[in-house]
This record gives structure tokens, C-alpha cells and sequence, in this order.
């Protein structure tokens, strides 16, 4: 079996085209073989013994993959019989393929051979192309030498050619100086076009003799370029007083322009840079149109400013036709000088303005008189607006004269400096005020016999004024008074209020002697409906408002209705002006009823006897006792006819509601303990009583029932008079949602005066009032038991207990 391994492994390797696959690589060839595998070269090679890598690697691989198939072919011995066939299949194949290789290495020797050829016919040719070279570079250099011999020769033909030139221009060139001079004295003449004539024919001259003489310039036309310079100053000139000369000297005007035009479109061959005359001239134009109306010269000083702005008013349109009816004749069409005019009269204002701006700040009547003439005079008919402005001034893609940052800061400004005068203004009139209530005699009063004073006119005329005269010139300058007229006002309430708070100190004090308080004290409270938010709001909100109500969604209407909303909620969180008056009107209507020394009204109340018997056995049978209390009442409130209202509802609310404080301070003192069923009902009936003596005078006064807190007697009533204590939970959760400020200290009050509640029902109803549903808001309102103080508890509502005697 090895025997047959063996003999397979070695036809493989001498058959290296019987297996696909690579093998490690088989031993080495000798050197017989090595060299039957090499080609022969040819005869005269330069590389003798030369071996090809690739061809010893391919060998290599294809012994490898030989002896792999053989192994596998041969590894059966029943295969061996096959060995012959085998054999004389792959010497055929071999003897094959080294006839096909005899004849690529033959064909490729014949093509070596050729190409050695033609080589050596390639190097014939360089070798003669190079001798060919050799002679026509001797024949070049003995050109040149040839040629330096004549340049002497051909300088002197220059030379005779430009003598020959200037012998024959020598007439001219002679008169050139005189035909400067004369140039000159044509220009100092203001006769523009023969100037420019004469100096066209100079240059002319100048080009002739420049082009013979191969660009040398001749001393005789050094002054050339002066005298150009001098036509092209006279023609910016003459442009620069376009205005004037349309009037005075509309030819000069015409010549200027001509020579301009003129000159743009001659064309020289002298290498010189263009004049542009016709920018030069449009320039002017410019520059002659600014300095006539905005010159340094021509700025306002402090205080000119509008006395500038009406000369503008009437210059700017004056100007405008003029240039249509003068200056435009004159000028070519391309020109478009009514549309140079308006824009550079537009530009030429807006840098004024801007340096106006950058200087010291305008003061208001400036600011004003400014920023109305911008936004109206000057887009109105009088001026951009007019319609004798023809559609060649294009004046609707001019820039705006400010911008909105200018505008912006002008109004702020204006706003500033209003507010400080109307806070000064509003100062006076209060120091004013303050002073008259010191008067020997009472306030005045008008036709109705209600309290006046002419502070709310005053405060209102100077608020109203300056929104008033803000609005001819802008919505958001407007818009912004508004809301400095809004803040100011909330400023002089919070003085006024602070004025009053000195004022009754000082007389409670004694440090000031005010002979009639109470009824300057009520002519205050009538200041209500001029400074409350019903009584005045600008009239031109209110104007908007009413338009609009029936704006549509998406419109600019509807946009400034909306600001309208967000702007009264602002004014309402920012400056408190509903909140100041309702404290002003708190301190006041507390200051009638308990801060004059004279005639302390709640002191007064205290002492009734009323107040000082409830509840006893004294009150139950007395009902006489309340009489005094609303007699007291009713002639203290008397003083209130001089009122206004709402004001004198908001003075008996007051009054009525210390009556009923009063009633219940008393009420939870203590003094009385139920000692049956009918005490408690003699009791509720009697507060019952009370109450509809009570409702009866203030209605008689004429204070409203709804606002009345007389009611509260009521309810306690019902508590008093239930006949089951286990209802009593009911009961205090039905008077906690009426008044949500009772306490259980109160409700402990009320049972002790019932007299009848044991500890567990007294829990139970307590209990209810922690544990019950939340008032509702109506009912929040009404804030009375916070405002009433209670005894301690006494030992016998800790005990459980019965009736007590």
C-alpha cells in the first residue's frame, strides 16, 4: 500500500496539471530540468541565466496540486490499472503545450528583433536632425552679429521720423501756450462749452504729437491737466448751484450739463484715468441741495426747532417744484431730477435728524412738535403727500425719516418729561388741598348740596390734557401717556391717602387745630366719582371700545382690542388704582366713625346702655334699650346728606356694620345663661326684634338690604330658638356656610347661652362645624365673627351638664 502511495506521489509531481488545488510546495527541480523549462534567449542577450519568479512559484504549485490529485486518485489499488492511460494522457497534453510555447517565444524573438531595428533607424535619423540643428544655429548667430551693426542705423531713422512729425506740427505746438491761456480766460468767463472746445482741440493736438513721437510727452501740454481740472471745478460748480441758476442762468446750467455728457462719451488713446464729469456733476447736484437747506449753518438751536421744521414745511415743497418746473428742462431725462431731487432732499433730512438725535436731548415741546411733524406733516398733502407731486419723484420707496428705535425713544422721553410735570403739577394741587382744610369755614357745595372741591377737576384737566394733545401725533404715544397718566394718578391717591392719614393724626393729636374735620373729611369721600374708574376713564378708550365691539377676528381692530384687555389687566396688577381708591375710602369711612376726638362714634356705641345689658334678663325685658342706640345712630348719619353717592353707601355699611359688631361683641360676653325653653325663645324673639329695628333704620337711611349685615342677628336667632340640641350640628353648619369666619369659640358662646347642651352634644355640633361642607363664595364675603372677640371658655362648658342656673 505504501508502495502504491509512493509511485502515486511521484507522477503528480512530474504531471503538474492533473489536480486544481494548491499543495505545500514540492521538493526543488534539479538543474536538467530547470533549464528545459527555461527558454532559449537569443544570441547577443544581455541577460544570460536570467530565472522568472513567477514561472518557479507557478511550478511549485502546480507539483502541489498534482501530487493532492494523485494521492486521492490513486489511493485504491483496483486504480493502479489504470496508471498507463493516465501517463500517456499527460505526456500528450505536455508535449501539447511546449509546442504552443516553442511558438509565443518564437513569435515574441521575431518581434524583439524587429523592434532592434527600427531602434537603429531612430538613431540614424536624431543624428542627423542634430547636425542640421548645429548649422542653423551658426547661421542665427551670424544674423545677429549682423544686425547690431545696423541699430545705429535705425535709431537715426526714428530720430528723422519724429523731427520730420514735429517740423510739421511745429506751427501748432507754437500756439499752445496761447490757446491755454485763452482756455483759461474762456473757463473764469463762465463760457463752459467754447472752453471745452478749445481744451478737446488741446488734447487732440496732444494725441497727434504723442502717437509719431511713441508717447513722449512734450513740455508745451504740461498744462493740460490743470486747465482740465479747472473745467470739470467750474462745471461741479455751476451744478452745485443748479437751484439758483435754473432761476437766474438757466444756460450756464445747460452748458454744464453738456459739457458733462459731452465728456462721458469722448474716448482717448492716451493712458489717462477718466475725469467722470457726470458723477461729478450729479454730486453737485447733491451736495449743492444739502447745503442749501441742511448746512452747519443751517441747524436749530435750543428751542428752534419747530420755527426750523415749518421753514422745511414750506421750503421742501417750494424746492420739489421748482426742480420740475426749472431745473429738469436743463437736464437730460436720464437725469430724472425730480427724482434726485425728492431723495437727496429725504436722505439730506434724515442724517439732520439723526444728528439731531445724537445731540442733547430734545426737551418735551421739541419731542413733540418733532415727532408730529414726522409722522404727519411730512407724509401729509402739504409735503410727500401732496398730489401736485408727479409719479417721476418716487417718493414711495423712500426710507422712513426715523426709525422705530428713534420713534421709541423720542416717545420715551416725552413720556419722562411729561411725567415730571405732572407729578409736580399734581403735587401743587394737592399741597393746595391740604391747605384748604384748615379753612374757617366748610367745604363748599355745589348746587345739589353736596360736599366740592376742585381738586378732581384739576387732577383729571391735567391728566386729560396731555392725553388729549398726544393723540394727533401716534396710537403708541398715546398708548404710552395712558399709562403714565394711569401710574401718576395711582401716585397722587397714594399721597392723597397719606395726606389724609397726617391730617386726621394731627388732629387726633391735637398738633392741629381743624375747626370743621368731619364735613372735609366727607368732601373727600366725593371724590369718588370723578377719580374711581366709572367716574373718568379716557374718553378715547371708551371711544375705541364702542368701535370695537364688532371687529372681526384677525383685524387690526380686533388686535387692539385685545391689547385693550391685556392692558387694563396690567393696569390693574400694576399700578392698584381701584385697590388705592377702596383703601383710601376703608381709611376714610374708619375715620368718620372712630377717629374724631370730638365725636367718637364707636366709643359712644360701647357706652349704651344696650351694649353694656346683652344680654341679661335686663335686655329680654327692656325693649326700649335699642331706641336710644338708633337714635344716636340716625343723627350721626345725618351728616352724610352731603355725600355723594356711592360714597354714602359706603359710609353706612360702615356705620351699620359697627352697630351689628357691637351687638355681637356683647352677645358673646357671657353675661346670660338660658334657664329654659321659654327664656330662649323670650331671647331669640328679642333679637328678632332688634334685628327688624335695626333693618328699619338703616333702610329708612337708605342703605341697601343687601348689603346690610343685620341678617347675622337672624340666623343666631334660629340657633337659639331650636328645640332639639341633636340638631344643633345642623344648625352650625347651616351658620357656617352663611358666615365662614365663625369660630368655634363663637359657637361655644352661643351654646353657653342657650344653656341646654351637654358636653357630647356640644362636641357633636362643634365637630359638624370643622367637619362640614366648604361656604360658598357669596358668602365669603361677609366677614363678621373675625372681627368680634370672644371670652375665655368658661370650667362649666367643660363638664357634662344640664341647664344651669
Amino acid at each position: 500500500m505504501n508502495t502504491v502511495a509512493q509511485r502515486s506521489a511521484h507522477f503528480a509531481c512530474s504531471n503538474p496539471d492533473l489536480c486544481p488545488h494548491s499543495t505545500p510546495a514540492p521538493p526543488a527541480m534539479d538543474s536538467a530540468a530547470r533549464d528545459k523549462t527555461q527558454p532559449a534567449l537569443p544570441t547577443g542577450s544581455s541577460c544570460p541565466g536570467l530565472e522568472w519568479p513567477e514561472q518557479e512559484r507557478a511550478e511549485q504549485l502546480a507539483r502541489g496540486a498534482a501530487l493532492k490529485w494523485a494521492s486521492g486518485i490513486f489511493y485504491r489499488p483496483e486504480q493502479l490499472a489504470r496508471l498507463g492511460q493516465y501517463r500517456n494522457r499527460e505526456v500528450q497534453r505536455t508535449c501539447s503545450l511546449e509546442a504552443r510555447i516553442k511558438s509565443v517565444v518564437q513569435s515574441y524573438l521575431e518581434g524583439v528583433k524587429t523592434g532592434v531595428w527600427q531602434l537603429a533607424q531612430a538613431l540614424e535619423a536624431v543624428q542627423g536632425a542634430r547636425e542640421a540643428l548645429g548649422q542653423a544655429r551658426g547661421l542665427l548667430r551670424d544674423m545677429a552679429e549682423a544686425a547690431q551693426t545696423l541699430e545705429p542705423l535705425r535709431e537715426q531713422v526714428v530720430e528723422h521720423k519724429q523731427l520730420q512729425a514735429l517740423s510739421q506740427l511745429l506751427p501748432r505746438l507754437r500756439a499752445v501756450p496761447a490757446a491755454v491761456a485763452h482756455t483759461q480766460t474762456l473757463i473764469d468767463a463762465q463760457r463752459l462749452l467754447e472752453a471745452y472746445v478749445s481744451l478737446r482741440e488741446l488734447e487732440q493736438l496732444q494725441e497727434e504729437t504723442c502717437v509719431p513721437l511713441g508717447g513722449l510727452e512734450l513740455p508745451v501740454f504740461e498744462g493740460l491737466g490743470p486747465l482740465a481740472e479747472a473745467l470739470g471745478q467750474a462745471v461741479e460748480a455751476a451744478a452745485g448751484a443748479a437751484g439758483q441758476l435754473a432761476r437766474e442762468n438757466p444756460a450756464l446750467l445747460v452748458a454744464a450739463v453738456r459739457v458733462a455728457e459731452v465728456d462721458a462719451g469722448c474716448i482717448t488713446s492716451l493712458e489717462q484715468a477718466p475725469r467722470d464729469w457726470r458723477q461729478r456733476c450729479l454730486r453737485a447736484l447733491q451736495q449743492g441741495l444739502e447745503r442749501v437747506h441742511f448746512g452747519t449753518s443751517l441747524q436749530p438751536g435750543p428751542g428752534e426747532l419747530a420755527k426750523w421744521l415749518e421753514a422745511l414745511r414750506v421750503a421742501l415743497p417750494a424746492e420739489l417744484a421748482m426742480a420740475e418746473a426749472l431745473v429738469a428742462p436743463c437736464c437730460p431725462p436720464h437725469y430724472k431730477v425730480v427724482q434726485l431731487w425728492a431723495h437727496t432732499l429725504h436722505g439730506g433730512l434724515r442724517r439732520c435728524l439723526q444728528q439731531l438725535l445724537e445731540g442733547p436731548e430734545l426737551e418735551e415741546a421739541d419731542t413733540f412738535t418733532l415727532l408730529h411733524w414726522v409722522l404727519h406733516v411730512y407724509q401729509g398733502p402739504e409735503m410727500m403727500g401732496s398730489l401736485e407731486l408727479g409719479p417721476e419723484a418716487d417718493v414711495s420707496d423712500l426710507e422712513p425719516l426715523l426709525t422705530l428705535e428713534n420713534i421709541e425713544q423720542l416717545e420715551a422721553t416725552f413720556v419722562a418729561k411729561v411725567q415730571a410735570k405732572v407729578a409736580q403739577w399734581l403735587q401743587k394741587a394737592l399741597d393746595g388741598e391740604v391747605v384748604e382744610w384748615g379753612r374757617e369755614q366748610e367745604p363748599d357745595t355745589d348746587l345739589s348740596g353736596f360736599y366740592h372741591s376742585p381738586l378732581p377737576a384739576i387732577v383729571l384737566q391735567i391728566l386729560e390734557e396731555n392725553i388729549r394733545v398726544t393723540r394727533i401725533v401716534s396710537v403708541s404715544l398715546e398708548q404710552r401717556v395712558h399709562g403714565m397718566a394711569l401710574s401718576e394718578l395711582s401716585a397722587f391717591l397714594r399721597s392723597f391717602t397719606d395726606a389724609l392719614i397726617r391730617f386726621s393724626r394731627d388732629h387726633l393729636r391735637g398738633e392741629a387745630v381743624v375747626p370743621h374735620y368731619v364735613p372735609y373729611l366727607l368732601a373727600t369721600l366725593n371724590h369718588q366719582l370723578a377719580l374711581s374708574p366709572n367716574g373718568w376713564f379716557p374718553e378715547s378708550w371708551l371711544r375705541w371700545r364702542q368701535s370695537w365691539t364688532s371687529c372681526r377676528r384677525g383685524s387690526v381692530a380686533w388686535c387692539w382690542r385685545r391689547c385693550w384687555r391685556s392692558y387694563r389687566r396690567g393696569f390693574r396688577g400694576r399700578w392698584g388704582w381701584e385697590e388705592e381708591i377702596q383703601r383710601m375710602h376703608g381709611g376714610l369711612c374708619r375715620g368718620m366713625l372712630g377717629l374724631n376726638r370730638r365725636s367718637n362714634y364707636v366709643s359712644k356705641l360701647r357706652s349704651q346702655p344696650l351694649f353694656a345689658a346683652l344680654p341679661s334678663r335686663r335686655w329680654l325685658s327692656s325693649p326700649e334699650l335699642l331706641d336710644d342706640v338708633c337714635k344716636r345712630t340716625a343723627r350721626f348719619c345725618q351728616n352724610f346728606q352731603h355725600v355723594r353717592n356711592p360714597a354714602v353707601q359706603l359710609l353706612l355699611v360702615e356705620a351699620e356694620r359697627t352697630v351689628v359688631l357691637q351687638y355681637l361683641s356683647a352677645l358673646m360676653q357671657g353675661r346670660l345663661v338660658c334657664r329654659g325653653a321659654d327664656e330662649r325663645t323670650q331671647a331669640a324673639e328679642r333679637m328678632q326684634h332688634d334685628a327688624a329695628q335695626l333693618q328699619e333704620l338703616f333702610l329708612g337711611l337708605g342703605l341697601e338690604e343687601s348689603v346690610q349685615c343685620v341678617p347675622v342677628l337672624l340666623a343666631l336667632k334660629e340657633l337659639l330658638n331650636l328645640r332639639d340640641p341633636t340638631l344643633l350640628g345642623l344648625e352650625v353648619a347651616g351658620l357656617r356656610q352663611q358666615f365662614p369666619d365663625v369660630s368655634e369659640d363663637h359657637v361655644s358662646a352661643l351654646l353657653d347661652l342657650r344653656g341646654d347642651v351637654s358636653r357630647e352634644q356640644r362636641l357633636a355640633a362643634l365637630s359638624s362645624l370643622r367637619a362640614g361642607p366648604q361656604p360658598s363664595p357669596q358668602a365669603g364675603r361677609r366677614a363678621l365673627f373675625s372681627l368680634v372677640p370672644t371670652p375665655a371658655p368658661s370650667l362649666a362648658s367643660c363638664f357634662p351638664s344640664g341647664s344651669c342656673a
